[in-house]
């Protein structure tokens, strides 16, 4: 093991926490051998088998579960000790580590951007997830800060809003209910819909906008990526229930619609997230005041939709 690096055990980490070497890699921006290469030198330092291949499934081997909790262990200390060094660095010197749901991913690049330009020196790192992926990356204490739609319950998490996030209902330019002044749920749900998975949270929002109505719904196709909702309901498949911040492309190029639907849109918050024991870095802190005081402003200014 002495010869063992950090390296190696990220993807370790990695390999082990998604039992998969191909999704690993996607995650480290590698290529599969890479993987592949990184956990047989580590398996070569332990001396031991780490994973194993059970018909098509990959498993942790014993040793590879003991050892995956010093791996952790060890990434954690790194993690501080980056994050104490930090605060010696300062904001210019630091890097901004920020993970949000797939609806922030049509401003989040703009408003990093626009802090950086503020704060020369500061290198940033956004990812982008579902909800579930990034409950686990505050789990686990992988992003400094989160964004989200629906702030988790635990008392450990900080949660605060900080813009309005509304919810529309879209459709195709040529579909039966463009174009009409008002329309009510009951002629609403006639029509079959494209929605998000279950457990998101678009379709978390569209449950608390529909309420007793979702049993009602027809659910034409279920997708996990709002780009291939919007081509869907672009096709004429259904009508879409999709964050107006996702949306501005299509609106301008009129290859999409808003419906006036009774009790929309839905207005719900973005909320920034972080674990409260959490010693949150420098350049973390300022860019948390910064989505505090400008977020809202600047993303109405980025999104015209956002001012439905």
């Amino acid at each position: 093991m002495k010869n063992a690096t950090l390296r190696q055990l990220k993807v370790f980490e990695a390999v082990a926490r998604h039992l998969s070497f191909s999704r690993a890699a996607a995650e480290l921006h590698l290529t599969q051998p890479a993987v592949s290469t990184q956990i047989r030198t580590l398996e070569g330092h332990v001396g031991l088998a780490l994973f194993e291949q059970l018909g098509k499934k990959t498993y942790l081997t014993q040793a590879g579960t003991e050892l995956l909790q010093f791996s952790r262990a060890i990434i954690q200390q790194f993690h501080e000790a980056d994050t104490a060094m930090a605060q010696h660095r300062g904001i210019a010197g630091g890097q901004l580590n920020v993970a949000v749901i797939s609806a922030g991913d049509y401003f989040f690049p703009q408003l990093m951007v626009a802090f950086a330009r503020r704060h020369p020196g500061v290198q940033l790192n956004l990812t982008v997830h579902n909800r579930e992926e990034l409950l686990g990356q505050l789990a686990e204490n992988r992003t400094d800060l989160a964004v989200m739609v629906r702030p988790p319950p635990q008392d450990d998490m900080q949660s605060d809003a900080f813009a309005p996030h509304p919810y529309v209902i879209v459709a195709a330019p040529d579909h039966a209910l463009a174009g009409q002044a008002r329309i009510g749920m009951d002629e609403l749900l006639r029509h079959p819909f494209v929605v998000r998975e279950h457990g998101s949270d678009t379709w978390q929002s569209m449950e608390d906008a529909f309420g007793a109505h979702m049993d009602r719904m027809r659910v034409a196709m279920a997708i996990r990526s709002t780009e291939t909702i919007k081509q869907a309901v672009i096709a004429g498949i259904g009508l879409g229930f999709l964050s107006a911040h996702t949306i501005g492309r299509e609106l301008a190029d009129r290859s999409l619609v808003v419906l006036p639907v009774e009790g929309f849109p839905l207005i719900l918050n973005w909320y920034v997230v972080h674990r409260r024991e959490k010693r949150l870095p420098p350049v973390a802190r300022a860019f948390r005041s910064f989505l505090m005081d400008e977020g809202a402003e600047r993303i109405a200014a980025l999104i015209p939709s956002a001012r439905l």
